[in-house]
């Protein structure tokens, strides 16, 4: 009973933190393997095995994957993921917990949504500092490191949840340490959206998330 509690909050805790990181590349392996049987998803997370959500979630990722290798287009495209993959990391977590009672819901969405918020920032402050560089070689191969790692960890919150719980212990210590730089770039990240609702360029924009 405690394993089977302990799996199914690291399975919600470990998505949401994926989620922060590429949402898309989350919900399609989820899906996945719950359509195909490969594993049995908690609470309301076997919604995920529709063809339909599967589908879409591939399509955006492979929109994503493009966007996500050109300078200050990344930027863009994380200033308008600030409102989609901290949301949804949240959504995630609290649709994994349901029935295990309100008080750990409540926990694992909160949890959830920090987690996704910290992952979606620390990349987005990689991101901005990446964007300085000329070349476009660090774009590409911050990117799919980043989609790697979404992958694993996606697999791993499924079936190790002993791994997954100590990736997360050590990207809360190395959030810890890299705290500074990444509210200096969510700070960033909340001016563009506020040059995006003022109607500024998209150079603007991307300068501001940059």
């Amino acid at each position: 009973m405690i394993m089977e509690w302990f799996s199914t909050l690291t399975l919600a805790l470990g998505s949401a933190w994926t989620s922060g990181i590429n949402l898309y590349a989350t919900v399609s392996v989820l899906g996945l393997l719950q359509k195909f049987g490969a594993a049995k998803l908690p609470g309301g997370l076997d919604v995920l095995d529709n063809w339909w959500i599967i589908g879409i979630a591939a399509a955006l990722y492979i929109i994503e994957f493009v966007a996500d290798k050109v300078p200050y287009v990344d930027s863009v495209w994380d200033v308008v993921h600030t409102f989609i993959r901290v949301p949804a990391g949240a959504a995630v977590a609290y649709a994994a917990t349901t029935g295990d009672g309100a008080a750990i819901n409540v926990i694992a969405t909160l949890l959830g949504g920090g987690l996704a918020l910290s992952s979606h920032g620390t990349k987005a402050a990689l991101r901005a500092g990446a964007n300085l560089s000329p070349e476009p070689v660090s774009n590409w191969i911050l990117s799919i490191v980043e989609d790697i790692v979404a992958f694993i960890g996606a697999f791993l919150a499924v079936f190790a949840p002993v791994l997954i719980a100590i990736v997360l212990i050590i990207f809360a210590l190395f959030f810890a340490w890299f705290a500074p730089k990444i509210f200096r770039a969510i700070r960033r990240i909340f001016k563009a959206i506020k040059a995006i609702f003022a109607g500024e360029s998209f150079k603007e924009v991307a300068r501001k998330a940059g």
